[in-house]
């Protein structure tokens, strides 16, 4: 019974993805749409910055915020 159920669910998820592969069509992509407007383009500093430097300081202030307003430390 087990087999079984585990042949269902592989049946389930390849059809479910088959049929959201066939949904998607990536062809339409390359055509503009009326009021597309893109942005200009980021240089390699500022994609840095925004998707490496932004969040590691951002991780960083929060390590720095939990770490000082932690109250679980016994003071002496």
């Amino acid at each position: 019974m087990d087999k079984k159920n585990a042949l269902r669910a592989g049946a389930v998820a390849a059809g479910t993805t088959l049929m959201m592969l066939l949904m998607s069509s990536p062809a339409l992509a390359l055509t503009r749409d009326d009021g597309d407007d893109p942005a200009p383009k980021l240089s390699v500093a500022e994609t840095l910055g925004l998707f490496v430097a932004a969040p590691v300081v951002l991780f960083l202030v929060i390590i720095g915020l939990v770490a000082v307003l932690d109250k679980s430390r016994k003071k002496a």
